[in-house]
């Protein structure tokens, strides 16, 4: 279109003509015959005029050694074919000779990195590519920010407890030794754990930790095999003494190999009356480290206890609503492992469940009371009329006292369940029971303490 443009085309494609500036299959003067053109690859099938060199320049010199090395049938055929045949041969060797010097004086072109196109199919297993992302490289103090000391906290059941001695153990923590025996009996399947004594007990603080309250402790023992800790046993509760004597004998049915895999867990509690039992220290040992059925004797350190209280205890219940009647029928199953509030003989327990209606206590009933036990039976059942548009509005407030002749009712443990309910156990159990009409539901329930239950819902703080 221009002269730059006729310029850079000149010198930049090797197709140009030289007599007219034009590329060669455009022009007039570079036209021929078509008896002239000869095709030789990837040309184009006119070739340009200023290509084909001077022949009779190198036909004297090429001459002899084009005609010798010819196959030996064109050295047969009719000296006319073999002219014809040795004109088109110089011509050819001409043309590539012409072009390989060409391209040796062709500027270099400029090298593009262009990388290659990867092409899928699209279908039901699409593979996304993502680009490389360079990640970041952590230095020693980048990685050991990122570790929670709390996480990682060493506590008595820490690997270096267990490379102490009873000795050292002692005179480390000061909370006494426990003695204690284990057997167990193949004919009759199962294991005899039996506490005899401690000694040395230290004496009960008190909650400021600056002096001494109480010049003795009022100890019992907590037995379980873990990991299961809901059956659990334990002694009677020893009067004012750092040195008690149990001699008590408790027997669990397990076989032989379940025993093996169980650890023992003795648990020296101090009882207080007026609040939680408080833990002392304890003892566990795994079973499978000891011949069970000859047995033996132990006396073994006390060491501290993650656990500063003791459980209240559980309550197993079961809840039916029945839409037609309007009526809230609730079983009072049993309990077990119940906090015992009389040292003498255990506890006398009973439940009271009450109903809330928003905030306002409408109804009131109770169970009988199981004397001398902390693994009360009871299988007893209420029934409340609740009728269907104000059951949502409605809680049930479950209490479980020690009966006291000489004093008010101790208290023991408490849940709330129904509208305002006192944990996720609980709202999962009135759930299911709202969902499930004239079928009944039981569950398992944790009792609380009064303190967590007033905390957390609003139909505690209305009962007594």
């Amino acid at each position: 279109q221009g002269l730059l443009a006729r310029i850079s085309d000149l010198l930049l494609c090797r197709w140009t003509c030289r007599n007219c500036c034009q590329k060669c299959f455009d022009c007039s003067c570079c036209q021929t015959n078509e008896d002239e053109v000869e095709i030789l690859g990837p040309f184009p099938a006119q070739t340009p005029a200023w290509l084909i060199s001077s022949q009779n320049e190198e036909k004297d010199g090429d001459s002899d050694n084009t005609i010798s090395e010819l196959p030996p049938t064109l050295q047969d055929v009719s000296p006319d074919r073999r002219r014809s045949s040795s004109d088109a041969s110089r011509s050819t060797y001409s043309l590539t000779r012409r072009i390989s010097s060409l391209e040796s004086r062709r500027p270099s072109s400029p090298l593009i990195d262009i990388k290659p196109i990867e092409f899928g199919i699209i279908g039901a297993k699409k593979e996304i590519v993502q680009p490389t992302i360079l990640r970041k490289t952590y230095t020693p103090d980048d990685y050991f920010r990122k570790f929670e000391p709390r996480l990682y906290s060493l506590d008595s059941n820490s690997d270096d407890m267990d490379s102490l001695t009873d000795e050292e153990i002692l005179s480390k923590y000061q909370l006494g030794m426990l003695h204690f025996s284990t057997q167990y009996d193949l004919l009759h399947n199962y294991l005899i754990v039996r506490v005899i004594e401690a000694k040395d007990l230290p004496p009960p603080i008190s909650y400021d930790g600056s002096r001494q309250d109480m010049a003795h402790s009022n100890p019992y023992v907590k037995i379980c095999l873990l990991p299961d800790q809901k059956n659990s046993k334990q002694t009677g509760v020893k009067r004012k003494t750092q040195n008690p004597v149990f001699e008590e004998r408790y027997t669990f049915e397990i076989p032989f190999l379940e025993a093996q895999r169980r650890t023992l867990l003795l648990t020296v509690v101090d009882f207080d009356k007026f609040s939680r039992h408080c833990v002392i220290g304890k003892v566990s040992m795994p079973l499978s480290d000891v011949d069970l059925v000859k047995g033996g004797h132990w006396w073994k350190a006390l060491v501290p206890s993650s656990q500063n209280e003791v459980e209240l205890g559980e309550l197993l219940l079961s809840l039916n609503y029945l839409p037609s009647a309007g009526r809230l029928n609730v079983d009072i199953i049993r309990a077990k492992q119940l906090l015992q509030t009389d040292m003498s003989q255990g506890s006398d327990p009973f439940v009271k469940i009450q109903l809330v209606h928003g905030l306002k206590l409408t109804k009131t009933k109770k169970t009988s009371c199981m004397r001398g036990t902390i693994d009360p039976f009871y299988n007893e059942s209420f029934s409340f009329k609740v009728p269907q548009e104000e059951l949502e509005n409605a809680s049930l407030v479950f209490t479980v006292y020690g009966h006291n002749v000489k004093s008010s009712n101790d208290f023991i443990g408490r849940i709330v369940i129904g509208q305002y309910s006192t944990g996720a156990p609980e709202s999962n159990h009135w759930r299911r029971m709202l969902n499930a009409h004239r079928t009944a539901v039981e569950q398992w329930h944790s009792l609380r303490s009064r303190e967590e239950c007033d905390r957390v819902s609003p139909a505690s703080l209305e009962v007594t």
